[in-house]
């Protein structure tokens, strides 16, 4: 089982604002929406570019190479050209922390 590692404290994100984060090799955008934190890979299934320096509309994160859209909450793609999903990961709060960690090989 992998470890949470720490994102952000409670509060340093605003609302659509991100940070990503090194997880055992993968590389992890956590997003502030609504009130939830939602995190997913922050690969493009298209090319293997980074998704974050796209722009974000909504609970949408749009890439900043190609154009492909993705859902933020469920990784899911909704554009072309990428066809498949982003990896989604679970975030928790601990002690007035924001964490995320790798749970694909649990």
């Amino acid at each position: 089982m992998s470890e949470w590692v720490t994102v952000a404290r409670v509060g340093e994100l605003a609302p659509g604002q991100w940070r990503a984060v090194d997880v055992d090799g993968a590389r992890i955008a956590v997003f502030y929406l609504d009130g939830e934190y939602y995190a997913i890979e922050d690969v493009c299934t298209h090319d293997g570019g980074i998704l974050t320096g796209g722009s974000v509309e909504g609970d949408v994160i749009i890439c900043p190479r190609h154009g492909a859209r993705f859902c933020i909450k469920t990784g899911a793609a909704l554009t072309a050209p990428a066809y498949e999903a982003t990896a989604k990961f679970p975030v928790r709060i601990e002690n007035g922390v924001v964490q995320v960690r790798d749970d694909r090989w649990d």
